[in-house]
């Protein structure tokens, strides 16, 4: 396999990840050479290396416009710098639930369906037939059905918990799902921010190249007027 010689650290690398460096752009560039300031556009480093130094560049970003960075900034740093996506890290919070949440969020989604009202109406409907006309109302709860009346009263006041258990829920997956807004948004912004920078040196590079591609014909005209000139003095001396 062939390799190369970074020029940023002395070691060797898979000449796959070698970037010139005259395809880095202004700040990250200024991050390299406080750093480094041998390093120039004729150089070379590691795509391993220059997106060592990118996480750097970010951070410092952040730290200037936020102040400390917390759990989360890190966790957007990370997912640049490992190239993942915040949706799996999402996932797989969701997948880390514990017992009593995953119970709480079935019995709260069973208990607010439409499902569990006509469940429970049908229930009551056979409970009150099955006592009151088939067996005459002389069964296992009889009218006013006593029984009845207690298990609803119990159901009543499970109720109360069961509500509040599905609002915590629902609040713990509002804040889980805020913090991956933020994460996703704040990771778009940054990447966003490189890109611009990124299209801004390229730009400038190409506006560059223009201006000398500009000044060679130029000087390649005069040169040729200047011929043509001569030329013609010649042929006006020989005449």
């Amino acid at each position: 396999m062939e390799t190369f010689k970074s020029d940023l650290s002395g070691k060797e690398f898979p000449l796959s990840e070698r970037v010139s460096g005259d395809l880095i752009h202004g700040h990250l560039m200024q991050k390299i050479q406080e750093q480094k300031p041998a390093f120039s556009e004729d150089s070379c480093l590691a795509a391993s290396e220059l997106n060592s130094y990118k996480l750097q560049y970010l951070s410092d970003h952040l730290t200037q416009e936020i102040g400390d960075l917390g759990e989360l900034e890190k966790t957007v740093l990370d997912s640049i710098g490992n190239r993942t996506t915040l949706s799996a890290i999402t996932e797989e919070e969701d997948r880390s639930a514990t017992l009593g949440q995953r119970v709480a969020d079935k019995v709260a989604a069973f208990g607010g369906s439409w499902r569990f009202i006509i469940s429970f109406s049908v229930i009551l409907v056979l409970w009150i037939i099955a006592n009151s006309v088939v067996l005459a109302n002389k069964g296992f709860d009889p009218y006013p059905f006593i029984l009845l009346n207690l298990i609803l009263s119990c159901l009543a006041a499970l109720q109360a918990p069961v509500i509040m258990m599905s609002q915590n829920r629902q609040e713990e997956k509002d804040r889980a799902r805020a913090k991956s807004d933020y994460m996703i948004n704040l990771k778009s912004e940054l990447e966003i921010r490189m890109l611009h920078e990124k299209l801004d040196h390229l730009m400038l590079r190409q506006q560059q190249d223009i201006i000398e591609m500009q000044r060679d014909q130029i000087e390649q005209m005069d040169q040729l007027i200047e011929r043509l000139e001569q030329n013609h003095k010649n042929t006006g001396n020989a005449g």
